[in-house]
């Protein structure tokens, strides 16, 4: 899929969906269109924003393991 954005040297583009969180990241887009409107990098909440706060979360348990969530939670406890 397509999406619209606004380079940082303010140039309109278009782009594939998958390379978004890149760009974002790397700081090359300023604004991207969604199906409700632009969304401003640095000021709206963004998918790349979104993981940076959950990776910076070292305590957070990812594994999906009833057995391996138990042995952590004991031995942090």
């Amino acid at each position: 899929m397509l999406i619209q954005v606004i380079r940082s040297d303010n140039q309109y583009d278009y782009i594939q969906d998958y390379i978004l969180d890149s760009l974002i990241e790397t700081k090359k887009i300023v604004k991207f269109k969604r199906s409700t409107g632009w969304v401003t990098i640095g000021t709206h909440q963004t998918r790349a924003h979104k993981r940076e706060g959950a990776a910076r979360n070292s305590d957070r348990i990812v594994v999906n393991d009833d057995v391996f969530v138990r042995e952590y939670r004991r031995a942090n406890s």
